[in-house]
């Protein structure tokens, strides 16, 4: 199945190996191993060929590499850390410094146009701060690095449902003076936006209200009469398909039972109670409002079990499943702007 037009129709995805102290690695293997993952897209993978074979080895795989991208084969690029040793299954300054290398060469790989979406296996907040990330999380990060400064949200996928956030990293004290018609219907729109580049034609979306009974009224409180039913109104005068804003109590039962391909909540909280008891275990995160589409699986390093081939890798197959398709996406746009 090799052969120039078949690999060019393809869109090209970098994968990081993730915290090397953690299960990261033994995804990458897992996913890679699966011939029908290497023909989805063009992939690069951040490692160094002893490391590639290592790690594979240890899974009894084996992952065809070349210089060029042929017949089902990755492509690698050696990491600035490659082959320096890293404790497994403890948080340490050497893991967050790999990451961070990492995913700044995934970047300018991007800058450079050589690759349309970014993949990163699990990684460890702690250790990425001690090894210098100062930001609130990695979107700003991103964000920062990237010199971009539009709307961006963290997107989160939990079976065939997903929502974004107003507000994201902040105190609960500080949500309400974020929100305002500007700032949801920035929300509503990423989100939309995401959600057609996965494939779907027409996201139906729902709002959550802030306060209980989305406000009685005001009753409990104006931000769903002043900020959040205009913002709804400006995106629904865009031709969005959305609704709200419901009590969050209630919406999320509606959007389990399908009414829904999105929504949209007011913080952090508000909405991962409902997406990790939904599906914790097929959780995906998604860097939305980002130049480039950069997808993880939802999970942490899992140390407790490194080595021990234990790690499902079910969120990891639906975050690269995601960051193909977003890629596809990037991809046609940058052909259409040629």
């Amino acid at each position: 199945m090799g052969g120039c037009t078949c690999e060019t129709d393809r869109p090209r995805l970098v994968m990081t190996l993730g915290d090397l102290s953690g299960v990261g690695p033994e995804l990458a293997i897992k996913l890679l191993s699966n011939e029908e993952n290497r023909r989805k897209a063009n992939i690069y993978l951040m490692a160094s060929p002893a490391e590639l074979q290592r790690f594979a080895d240890e899974q009894g795989a084996t992952i065809p590499t070349a210089d060029q991208f042929g017949d089902g084969n990755i492509v690698l690029v050696e990491s600035k850390y490659a082959d320096q040793p890293v404790e497994r299954g403890v948080a340490s300054v050497a893991g967050g410094t790999r990451v961070m290398s990492d995913l700044l060469d995934c970047l300018a790989m991007f800058k450079d146009g050589k690759v349309d979406s970014i993949m990163f296996l699990p990684l460890n907040k702690s250790a990425l701060h001690d090894a210098g990330m100062h930001e609130e999380d990695e979107l700003r990060w991103f964000a920062k690095e990237l010199d971009y400064h539009g709307t961006t949200s963290e997107l989160n996928f939990a079976g065939s449902l997903t929502t974004s956030r107003v507000t994201s990293h902040c105190a609960i004290k500080e949500v309400s003076e974020r929100i305002n018609a500007r700032s949801v219907y920035e929300a509503i729109r990423l989100l939309d936006g995401v959600i057609r580049g996965s494939g779907v034609d027409n996201p139906r979306l729902g709002v959550c209200a802030l306060n209980p009974h989305a406000g009685e009224s005001g009753q409990f409180g104006r931000e769903e009469i002043d900020h959040i039913a205009p913002g709804i109104a400006l995106a629904r005068n865009e031709g969005m398909d959305v609704e709200g804003p419901f009590p969050s109590d209630t919406i999320f039962i509606a959007a389990r039972d399908g009414k829904y391909d999105g929504v949209v909540t007011m913080y952090h909280d508000q909405g991962q109670i409902a997406m990790k008891l939904m599906g914790f275990d097929g959780g995906v995160t998604v860097q939305g409002g980002l130049p480039v589409p950069i997808a993880t699986p939802a999970h942490g390093t899992a140390y407790n079990i490194v080595g021990q081939n234990k790690a499902s890798v079910g969120p990891s197959q639906r975050a690269f499943d995601i960051a193909v398709s977003l890629g596809k996406r990037t991809m046609e746009e940058r052909k259409a702007a040629q």
